[in-house]
């Protein structure tokens, strides 16, 4: 089998693998009567982050470090820059001061955990399991302070999220086969990519950390690309905000850190160079452009598309 063939065989079982997943968990959480704000911060959260976790997994344990960590830097870049520029270049975003200083802050500390963990130049088990405990203080500060307070801004947006998962609710059992079938296909898709991936790096004379950062990235990207594009259109754009956050943090603290737990992995020297600091600029831009007004405009979605095309340009003629 080709490697072009494969490689997009793995984008088509993450995106149809991770959308089944998500919905089947999500239907489940409702039959048991969990509340959708749990729902959207936890499980939308973790589910559209899956094809990136399995395919960083799926790369480190096969000794493609440089797959595995610009999956994660390169998913976190096409988040802001080409999803939300995407997102925002449909509609203006308005953004929610309270609930943005909250997870956006939180961005900022994953990031900077990020970039340190990069210039150290290896991510150890034990820095995988303090990006583990510091997501579960995340998650438990949030769901305790939310429910503290009852329905805030915040919650709005976690609602939402769970509300943007596509499709009918399901009986239990059905929800529960449609999660499993979502997950054993997402893992094969993962499998499919990473082959073809390395393969294509090999024969194009591409490193693995630029297949990482472009194919893979945004491939195990499309699921937050499809629930973003799904609450500009129906006017929740705070939901398309809270899913980049969301999703960012997630991928560093959470994806980052259970791959260097199974894992450990030294990083990439081109990383080092340039695609972390893009990482960092584009989180720094999307403060700058979320404080301005509060609002994200079309003219800013459009500068981060125009971003995005600038780095993919260069990592490709690098």
């Amino acid at each position: 089998m080709s490697a072009t063939l494969l490689v997009i065989l793995g984008l088509t079982g993450l995106v149809v693998g991770g959308e089944m997943l998500v919905r089947g968990a999500v239907s489940s959480a409702k039959s048991f009567g969990i509340s959708p704000m749990v729902i959207g911060l936890t499980l939308v959260g973790f589910g559209t982050s899956t094809p990136e976790l399995v395919t960083s997994l799926q790369a480190a344990l096969s000794g493609s470090s440089g797959i595995a960590i610009g999956n994660v830097v390169g998913s976190n870049i096409s988040n802001v820059l080409l999803i939300l520029g995407i997102a925002t270049c449909l509609a203006p975003i308005a953004v929610d001061p309270r609930a943005f200083r909250r997870d956006g802050t939180v961005m900022v500390i994953a990031t900077l955990l990020c970039l340190a963990t990069v210039l150290w130049g290896d991510i150890s088990r034990l820095v995988g399991f303090g990006f583990i405990a510091t997501l579960t203080a995340y998650l438990t500060f949030t769901l305790w302070t939310e429910k503290r307070s009852g329905d805030t801004p915040a919650t709005t947006v976690y609602e939402g999220e769970a509300e943007a998962v596509p499709g009918p609710d399901y009986a239990l059992g059905a929800s529960v086969g449609i999660a499993l079938v979502g997950l054993v296909v997402t893992i094969f898709g993962a499998k499919f990519l990473v082959s073809g991936a390395v393969s294509i790096a090999q024969a194009a004379g591409l490193s693995e950390a630029v297949i990482g950062l472009t194919i893979v990235a945004i491939g195990t990207s499309m699921p937050e690309l499809v629930t973003s594009i799904i609450a500009v259109r129906k006017g929740q754009g705070d939901v398309a905000l809270g899913n980049v956050l969301g999703s960012n943090i997630f991928n560093i603290l959470g994806i980052l850190g259970v791959t260097a737990i199974v894992q450990p992995m030294s990083i990439p020297a081109e990383i080092i160079r340039l695609d972390i600091w893009v990482m960092c600029g584009a989180t720094v831009l999307l403060l700058l452009f979320a404080r301005t007004g509060w609002t994200l405009s079309r003219r800013e979605g459009g500068l981060f598309a125009v971003a995005y095309s600038l780095y993919l340009g260069f990592l490709l003629l690098l």
